[in-house]
């Protein structure tokens, strides 16, 4: 795509500090660096987000998660875990519109990442919820 800054990251336009390529995917540092090593692996193939992916393209790029995350949390001995966040949609925080997954190393409680969700379990109603999961349930089903 041409306005794609990933596109173009991949198409070597744009510099970027690439982690690991290969024909279907390519993991580089994200240039806002939440933490040391927050990388971005994203699918060459040019999908808007997850609910653009097939079966096919969802195996390919899913399976080198770990190998990837893996890899960033040997290359620091004081990387305690890792975030691994994919944002679909603007309201979801999705920024560039080139499917992505933020792979972000934790380092300690004290490190520049905060993701922060409260509980709000008590706003609804336990009959409401198990309609919504009646829903969801069809929905799959329906794909």
């Amino acid at each position: 795509m041409e306005d794609c800054i990933f596109c173009k990251i991949i198409d070597n336009q744009i510099p970027s500090r690439k982690v690991f390529e290969n024909d279907d995917i390519l993991a580089f540092f994200d240039t806002s660096q939440a933490t040391p090593g927050h990388t971005l692996i994203v699918p060459k193939k040019h999908v808007e987000n997850i609910m653009d992916y097939d079966d096919e393209l969802a195996a390919t790029v899913f399976s080198y998660l770990p190998q990837i995350a893996r890899g960033i949390k040997k290359s620091h001995p004081n990387i305690q875990g890792i975030n691994i966040i994919n944002n679909n949609g603007e309201i979801a925080y999705q920024t560039v519109f080139h499917s992505h997954i933020h792979v972000i190393p934790r380092y300690g409680t004290n490190d520049s990442f905060s993701m922060t969700m409260g509980n709000n379990s008590d706003q609804y109603k336990d009959e409401d919820l198990d309609q919504l999961a009646d829903k969801v349930k069809e929905s799959i089903k329906g794909e």
